[in-house]
């Protein structure tokens, strides 16, 4: 690992007087002191758009609005004491030498190195001894909570909402009590569902961190990354081969797929039904995860989550839940059975028309939570507050969401398309395709191509085109009375 990740220094070792104020909080610079006013309206509830880094003011309204956070917690709460999966051991011990041989690097600079796992509950804590014992009055140590939803904005909560490697310093941390601290982390994400896995962050107390640490949480996360991948790949080839081996015995629609619910493999009944005949690699086996399909079916995700957690060290378990295969048709029931490894499950069999096992009770939850009146968009350097009714559609480009509306395209701070549908539609909005969600108010016009295909003009100025795939037309034509 040590000749793969390069060294880290975050000199000056010691903060210089001009980097705080007499009172010691770090808002000696205008821009911090800027910062350090915007939070202060905010946090009275005031609603702004600028003066704050987007990623930062995008986490500052979660904190706010969707999670409550207190303001002025002063300590991480406690995480709850459940048990790793056996299949991340790898990755945690890779991480936990790399923070360990960081936090000697980093040492001599009063800061602080801590990893974490994907739900923000710390693992370990190396550096400084000051610095730790400093942090340690924060709960900045092992067995604490520090996702945003337990303990607002900061480097490694924060990190989990957003791509890249994110700093927070001073101000731009939700708790107040936390407002002398700066800290950059990083996610690790699970390549085949997106949802981080771990996080790596380093801290220092009253004094600013480099710009260079952006780039060294990159570089350093790598090797771990490439072990994730191998992993996927692993998977992906073990599902196939279960796939393979019943094949011949199966008659009807019949499909693999990996723990994220996108399909490895199909056999030409699934491929006809659902429409993958322009999917060659699903066919041949997509054992590469960039080649893999994602169903567009209403309701898996939530199926996928529940089958996964029943399934969990049983390869014998199996369980049914009936879905709309094609919009506004009537469900269909699917059949899901595990492919387990030294218990842990890397994919699923699906039998579509069949109806075996536990059947499948759906969560209430999600009527319960308040719907948002505003979508929390970024542009450059500005947080975008849009109504519902100015979005025209929403485009996915993997887990990034594009939102196009009347002041241009705008980045969606919620990532991940099924997200993004969620929260809209209850505001008219539909899925036409698997990568495009259209407000059917905005709707202008409708074109047919020269075999049939259906696309939607979204401006007819502009001639703003939106495909619609051929299992959804039946149903959008029904919907918009054409």
């Amino acid at each position: 690992m040590t000749g793969t990740v390069p060294p880290l220094a975050i000199a000056p070792s010691r903060p210089s007087e001009d980097c705080r104020m007499a009172d010691g909080p770090l808002v000696a610079t205008s821009s911090a002191r800027e910062v350090a006013r915007a939070w202060e309206r905010f946090a009275a509830g005031e609603d702004i758009e600028t003066g704050v880094r987007p990623e930062i003011l995008a986490s500052w309204y979660r904190c706010r609005d969707q999670y409550e956070v207190d303001r002025k917690l002063d300590a991480a709460p406690a995480a709850p004491a459940d048990v790793h999966r056996t299949d991340t051991g790898v990755i945690f011990t890779a991480l936990g030498g790399l923070g360990a041989m960081a936090g000697k690097q980093v040492e001599r600079d009063d800061a602080v190195v801590t990893v974490t796992d994907g739900d923000g509950r710390v693992l370990g804590a190396w550096g400084d001894p000051t610095t730790q014992r400093r942090a340690e009055l924060h709960n900045l140590a092992p067995w604490s909570s520090w996702s945003e939803e337990c303990t607002g904005t900061n480097g490694m909560g924060t990190s989990f909402e957003v791509s890249g490697p994110v700093t927070v310093t001073g101000p731009e941390h939700w708790c107040e009590a936390f407002h002398q601290w700066s800290c950059a982390g990083i996610s690790i994400r699970d390549v085949v569902t997106g949802s981080p896995v771990a996080s790596i962050n380093i801290s220092r107390w009253n004094a600013p961190l480099p710009t260079s640490i952006a780039s060294w949480l990159t570089k350093s996360v790598a090797c771990i990354e490439q072990e994730i991948y191998r992993r996927a790949v692993y998977e992906a080839d073990k599902v196939f081969s279960e796939f393979r081996k019943k094949c011949s015995r199966v008659t009807g629609p019949f499909i693999a797929m990996d723990r994220g619910g996108n399909v490895i493999a199909a056999n030409e009944a699934a491929v006809r039904l659902l429409g993958l005949t322009d999917e060659p690699s699903v066919v041949a086996a997509a054992i590469e995860p960039a080649q893999r399909w994602t169903l567009d079916i209403s309701g898996l995700p939530d199926v996928l989550r529940w089958a996964m957690d029943q399934a969990q060290g049983s390869e014998q378990w199996s369980g049914y839940a009936c879905l709309p295969v094609s919009p506004g048709g009537e469900a269909t029931p699917l059949t899901m059975r595990p492919i387990v490894d030294s218990n842990h499950v890397m994919g699923m069999l699906c039998f579509l028309g069949v109806q075996e096992g536990e059947p499948y009770v759906g969560s209430p939850e999600a009527s319960v939570n308040p719907l948002p009146q505003r979508v929390i968009g970024m542009r450059n350097d500005r947080l975008v507050l849009l109504a519902p009714s100015e979005i025209r559609y929403a485009e996915a480009d993997r887990n990034i969401v594009w939102l196009i509306t009347e002041r241009g395209r705008i980045q969606a701070a919620t990532r991940g398309l099924d997200n993004v549908e969620r929260l809209l539609t209850s505001y008219g909005f539909r899925r036409v395709h698997r990568r495009f969600l259209v407000n059917l108010r905005r709707v202008a016009e409708l074109e047919r191509g020269i075999k049939g295909e259906l696309f939607l003009i979204m401006n007819a100025r502009s001639h703003e085109v939106v495909p619609v795939s051929r299992r959804h037309a039946p149903e959008l034509r029904r919907m918009l009375g054409v």
